[in-house]
């Protein structure tokens, strides 16, 4: 199932981001998520100019509504959801790492690192996949994206 979703998602990826573009638009992401008995279709968008407002989700929406019938990745019902990545967006892909550089992050590991699973501090560098921080204390911590359950911009000072 999970090379079913992967392929999905690259498929929805492919066919969003020149949608995205023309109505000048950032694609942030796309997930394809089962909550519950319920399929979620999640396009996320964010601008470079201003903040995500409801016009703008409405506007993609509309747009792919047509694209993604006809080119039908999903078999199984699903709900189409077009959002901002919102306030503390969760950085998932390359691009999210390198655009916020220099900036605070929350972290939460799947498993304990060092006797802790959740950290903030100042995202470092980024190397496919890579992930090097200051902790507020000074030290660096260095770890693999795939260790983590989510990184996320910390726009309040988080946990």
């Amino acid at each position: 199932m999970a090379e079913k979703k992967k392929n999905t998602v690259t498929a929805v990826w492919e066919l969003a981001q020149p949608i995205a573009e023309q109505l000048g638009l950032v694609l942030w992401d796309v997930r394809f998520i089962k909550e519950g008995v319920n399929w979620y279709l999640r396009i996320i968008i964010d601008r470079e100019d201003r903040a995500v407002d409801i016009d703008d989700c409405v506007n993609m929406s509309h747009a792919i509504d047509g694209p993604l019938d006809e080119l039908d990745p999903i078999e199984q019902a699903y709900s189409l959801q077009v959002q901002s990545p919102g306030i503390e967006r969760e950085l998932t892909r390359d691009f999210h790492f390198e655009k916020y550089i220099g900036e605070p992050i929350m972290i939460k590991f799947i498993h304990a690192f060092n006797g802790t699973r959740e950290y903030k501090g100042t995202l470092l560098s980024y190397d496919n996949g890579d992930i090097s921080m200051e902790l507020p204390s000074g030290d660096t911590l260095d770890f693999n994206k795939k260790e983590t359950s989510w990184i996320k911009l910390d726009d309040f000072g988080g946990f």
